[in-house]
């Protein structure tokens, strides 16, 4: 009988251990400062309401600040984060390498095959999925239709770059602080070389041949920067070497871009009541320059665990909650369905309630489908990626390049140095990952 009893203490303060490991659980998430995470923040009450057991603690950074804290992380196998926000390009690099869970096992009503498959494939290694997308996107045109209506200009929602050169040099009225144009130029591989690569696919560029020679001596490089450089400086904003998507954002919403090429993942922000042109604003594809491709990309903003981390079973069921439909519903049913995270689901685009309410879905749609990750430029590559090249190198040697095009939108360089250093630091650093494998 005594026995019986210990035996049953025993087991009892166990569970009570194990009930207190439970409820002390934090999950700690490294994420991007960009609207929807923000959101994703705001709404996670109901999550932690959900599950109160486990504590959420978040750190919220900046674009670039982000990739560098989670890159060392989970490289070093640091462990500060059970969820990192991650994309496209780090998610199969990542998961070959071993360092992140496979999150092929979600609950069944979690419904992984409703995730659009161009945004699931971009997530997977070997068929396994290793990240989650929060909001998948690739890049359209986004115009001022009363600018163009005044302009007598009409836009084609195939627009090509010839097409966009013209019109933003006829909406820009500087005096009034109304700029044609207003692309990135904030230097990075996930900033302004995001944008510029995908522009260069459709000029005919690419960042190397199959034999992994760098291409920036090449004449379509060049046409593509110069055109870039020129058409910024003529008729867009000051400063432009410091603006990426967020300062954009922020003067599109303004009133001061007649034109915005960028992420299908702002449409619902220049759409939303912040907006002092929410009523004002059009929809069109990337520009192209009439050989095949277009300057659209292909892009998720998604969450993962990795396999450092002490808490995967609470990561789990976060992830699952802030990637799942019933997330989506929630935030529906507190902002509306223009501003659900867009670009990851079929049943999201088969809602006539979101369709009806976001002007934008059928264009981020096409624009998502259109995307071809595996031959994404005009002549063949041994790479794939749209706006980022798929080797663990990229990260050095796209931040480095944009440095020097951003050197020359700013005009402390020429373009043809610019060039230079791109040919020659891409180069070095391609011939040195070889000579080490």
């Amino acid at each position: 009988m005594t026995i019986r009893i210990a035996a049953a203490l025993t087991a009892a303060t166990l569970l009570a251990c194990s009930a207190l490991a439970i409820a002390e659980t934090t999950v700690t998430i490294a994420t991007v400062n960009n609207g929807d995470m923000i959101r994703m923040q705001g709404l996670s009450e109901a999550f932690e309401k959900a599950h109160p057991e486990i504590k959420l603690d978040w750190v919220v950074l900046e674009e670039n600040v982000l990739r560098q804290r989670v890159t060392t992380d989970i490289a070093t196998k640091g462990g500060q984060f059970d969820v990192l926000t991650i994309g496209t390009y780090e998610a199969p690099i990542w998961a070959e390498r071993g360092w992140l869970v496979t999150l092929d096992d979600l609950p069944a009503d979690y419904d992984a095959d409703d995730i659009l498959p161009p945004i699931r494939e971009g997530l997977s290694f070997k068929g396994k999925m290793y990240a989650v997308p929060f909001y998948g996107e690739s890049a359209f045109t986004m115009y001022r239709t009363d600018l163009f209506k005044k302009a007598g200009l009409e836009m084609p929602e195939k627009p090509t770059w010839d097409f966009i050169k013209e019109a933003a040099r006829k909406l820009a009225d500087k005096g009034n602080e109304v700029y044609g144009i207003c692309l990135r130029g904030k230097p990075g591989w996930g900033d302004n070389m995001a944008f510029l690569t995908a522009m260069a696919n459709s000029y005919g560029a690419r960042w190397f041949d199959m034999n992994w020679k760098p291409q920036f001596d090449g004449e379509a490089w060049k046409a593509t920067i110069t055109d870039y450089v020129e058409l910024m400086n003529e008729v867009g904003p000051p400063h432009a070497a410091a603006n990426g998507y967020k300062e954009n954002l922020a003067l599109f919403r303004a009133g001061k871009c007649a034109i915005w090429i960028d992420a299908t993942a702002a449409g619902p922000f220049v759409t939303n009541a912040e907006s002092a042109v929410a009523k004002r604003v059009g929809f069109a594809l990337a520009p192209d320059k009439g050989l095949g491709k277009s300057a659209n990309w292909l892009w998720a903003w998604a969450l993962a665990i990795p396999e450092g981390s002490h808490n995967k079973e609470a990561a789990k069921k976060f992830v699952a909650w802030a990637t799942s439909k019933h997330y989506l519903e929630l935030v529906a049913s507190k902002e509306g369905w223009s501003n659900v995270p867009p670009g990851t689901r079929r049943s999201l685009y088969e809602n006539p309630a979101y369709l009806d309410a976001a002007p934008f879905a059928r264009i981020t749609l096409a624009s998502i489908q259109a995307a071809d990750p595996n031959h994404p430029t005009v002549e063949p590559v041994p790479y794939t990626g749209m706006q980022f090249v798929g080797i663990p190198e990229f990260q050095s040697i796209g931040t480095a390049v944009g440095n020097r095009f951003a050197a020359a939108l700013s005009g402390a360089i020429p373009i043809d140095e610019a060039l230079g250093n791109a040919q020659w630091v891409t180069g070095k650093v391609i011939e040195r990952a070889r000579f080490l494998k």
